[in-house]
């Protein structure tokens, strides 16, 4: 009687079918979804990208110059320091 009652709870549950959609569909729709999106932007025109583009190079240009320049002139604070304290 043991025996039968441990064979009853060894059976796993039967899987029940969820309501969700599989996943190839939920993909199809994603990608769906991301098509209609892309068609929604206004790209810039390549004047306006060229210019921005041009803009940035001479920011970062600019930028790493100066701080280039600090750099150099803390090493060489630092040097000329060690010096005079010797």
């Amino acid at each position: 009687m043991a025996e039968k009652e441990i064979k009853e709870v060894k059976q796993a549950p039967k899987k029940v079918k969820s309501d969700k959609p599989s996943l190839f569909s939920r993909l199809a729709a994603f990608f769906k979804s991301c098509k209609a999106e892309m068609k929604k932007i206004v790209w810039s025109s390549w004047t306006t990208v060229r210019s921005n583009t041009l803009m940035v190079l001479v920011s970062i240009i600019v930028i790493s110059a100066a701080i280039g320049i600090v750099d150099l002139l803390f090493s060489q604070g630092i040097v000329i320091l060690s010096i005079l304290v010797k």
